[in-house]
């Protein structure tokens, strides 16, 4: 089992950059493939983005380009590099874990962080 709690959120105006974090307790968090969904008032939870735990990444078009997932196994962190925002990237922004290979839907992730509040004004 492993627990996850986020951080780095905020306001921000658009254009502008944040960084998210991910910080998993447990010793098994090299093991684990991670996600980074999204939700946003009135819609459904999203996916935005992952990393396997070889270190390959994969992205919904809308963030491709702009986003960047990284991940440090020593630090048991995962971070969410967030460039160019757009006030349609507002929304609570959830990392999660999970063992299969492509997890794009939100069932299909096991593990979740609380959240953290991703603001951009326009």
């Amino acid at each position: 089992q492993v627990q996850l709690v986020e951080s780095g959120g905020g306001l921000v105006q658009a254009g502008g950059s944040l960084r998210l974090s991910c910080t998993a307790s447990g010793r098994a968090f090299s093991t684990y493939n991670m996600g980074w969904l999204r939700q946003a008032p009135g819609k459904e939870r999203e996916f935005v983005g992952a990393i396997r735990r070889t270190g390959s990444t994969y992205y919904t078009d809308s963030t491709k380009g702009r986003f960047t997932i990284s991940r440090d196994n020593a630090k048991n962190t995962v971070y969410l590099q967030m460039n160019s925002l757009k006030p349609e990237d507002t929304a609570v922004y959830y990392c999660a874990a999970t063992v299969q290979i492509i997890a794009t839907g939100r069932y299909e992730y096991d593990y979740w962080g609380q959240g953290t509040q991703v603001t951009v004004a326009s």
